[in-house]
């Protein structure tokens, strides 16, 4: 066998282990598995890969290679041992622009390669030049969207720049205008490639990328992540074209198709336009300014909150970013065990797009050891809230505010929410009376059966489990409440 057929053999099983590890990935139990597919496939890729470069290029140019892998492996470790979960969107943020900076570079040094040294008809053809010319320009056009659409969304999601939508003068029109230039530029391109129109292309490219971030609002950033992640897909993709490359043509379908479909999928739960979202046109919700206290809020101590638990037949627990990044996860887990073992029925709701990154806090319930079995999704839950004694909304917003259900005019009309008003007790954990993520005040926290709990959801969480522990029974809350209420 040469090293060329092992080399065919090793991308086709390399791409079903990738296809095995995004099967893996699609539950809990056997996301572990998943992962472990995905890191077999990339090892098994990358020493095909060197195997059949070491055939045609010195041993210095291998050399250089491995290093390079080193180097990447060495700083990729570093990374994931220092990330919190917290950190998990814009870490993937960063690693999308990786992806759509190496499309660049590709489509360049290909350009430079083909036409610039002159190899054009001894390495293609002239019957595949035009094809290979459209490529370049393609995988360009994506890799420099990707590059700096996701480095705007790293900037976002790590509150560097404000979440608030970017609104320029007619900003539909210029997304339209620069896909047009790029379609006239393709074709000026494939007719007469010359280096002034790869410049053009790369800075039209970089610009939109920007744009079409810069224009969603932070209430999307979940599906713009999402997004992102097929943008670097498709980017692979081309990638593979140019550099010949079949695995890397595959993997990049696999991550593409993915990804949108994901997208779709969370666009049709949040009720949005899938074409809108990806076009920059949600978002108009920072011209709304609804952010202001619509009435008066009633504040619950920790005690007081563990007597309602301690007296509830049964709870759902909504979590969202703010719990996230309190670290609240495992305290949250240990109160969902005491609750049970009391004979209390426990639930988690878990919105489509909570957290800003798709799967955000289902990732967080399962480190902390919650059953699978009780973590239900918006669907499931739903329609269960009017008979739940008490909800406990531990730093979610945006996915509870029931102003998308009742106000037409509320910039988050008709997107899908978890209806936990209609549950007999709502406590909300929460810093302060700040609006979400959106911008968008929430109407829940001034409804009558509504009671805020403000401070760190870690913290308070912990305290409520102070309150339950100190006996058997719901015996010790309403002592603990008597002396709050004397001191309030």
């Amino acid at each position: 066998m040469t090293s060329l057929t092992a080399s065919h053999a090793a991308d086709l099983v390399a791409a079903l282990l990738f296809i095995l590890s995004l099967a893996g990935l699609s539950q809990h139990r056997t996301a572990r598995a998943g992962v472990v597919y995905g890191i077999a496939g990339m090892a098994l890729a990358l020493v095909a890969t060197i195997v059949v470069a070491a055939q045609s290029i010195t041993a210095g140019a291998v050399a250089l290679i491995v290093l390079a892998m080193a180097l990447g492996a060495a700083m990729g470790l570093w990374r994931a041992r220092r990330v919190e979960m917290t950190q998990m969107p814009e870490l993937i943020a960063v690693l999308h622009s990786f992806v759509g900076l190496a499309a660049v570079l590709v489509g360049w040094n290909s350009y430079l390669e083909v036409e610039v040294h002159g190899t054009a008809q001894t390495r293609i053809g002239a019957d595949l030049l035009g094809i290979h010319h459209a490529e370049v320009f393609i995988g360009i056009f994506i890799g420099a969207v990707t590059f700096t659409g996701s480095i705007v969304a790293f900037l976002k999601l790590s509150a560097r720049i404000k979440s608030r939508p970017l609104m320029l003068p007619g900003k539909n029109a210029l997304n339209v205008g620069a896909l047009a230039a790029f379609a006239v530029l393709t074709v000026w391109f494939t007719i007469s490639p010359n280096l002034p129109l790869m410049i053009a292309v790369t800075a039209l490219a970089l610009a939109l990328g920007w744009h079409l971030v810069a224009s969603i609002g932070g209430g999307d950033m979940p599906v713009v992540v999402s997004m992102l992640n097929s943008y670097s897909g498709w980017a692979a993709a081309a990638a593979g074209f140019l550099l010949d490359n079949n695995l890397l043509i595959v993997t990049g379908a696999l991550v593409g198709s993915s990804g949108a479909y994901l997208s779709y999928i969370m666009c049709k739960a949040m009720n949005r336009s899938f074409l809108s979202v990806i076009a920059g046109g949600f978002g108009i919700e920072a011209l709304t300014g609804g952010g202001e206290e619509q009435g008066e809020h009633r504040e619950v101590r920790a005690a007081e909150a563990a007597e309602m638990l301690a007296q509830a037949r049964s709870v759902i627990i909504t979590p969202g970013y703010g719990m996230a990044v309190a670290q609240a996860q495992h305290p949250v887990a240990e109160l969902t065990r005491r609750l049970r073992d009391r004979g209390v029925e426990v639930r988690f709701g878990v919105h489509p797009v909570a957290g800003r990154l798709p799967g955000h806090m289902n990732v967080l319930l399962a480190e902390a050891k919650v059953p699978y079995d009780i973590v239900l999704e918006m669907d499931e839950i739903n329609d269960d809230f009017a008979d739940t004694s008490v909800v406990l909304v531990i730093g979610a917003n945006d996915t509870v505010n029931p102003a998308a259900t009742e106000d037409p005019s509320s910039p988050i009309a008709g997107m899908p929410v978890l209806r936990v008003w209609e549950a007999e007790q709502v406590i909300v954990f929460k810093r302060s009376m700040a609006s979400g993520y959106a911008g968008v005040q929430n109407p829940l926290f001034f409804r009558e059966n509504s009671s805020m709990l403000f401070g760190d959801a870690k913290q308070s969480v912990e305290e409520i489990l102070g309150v339950l522990g100190l006996d058997g029974g719901p015996g010790a809350a309403p002592a603990a409440r008597q002396t709050t209420a004397a001191g309030r």
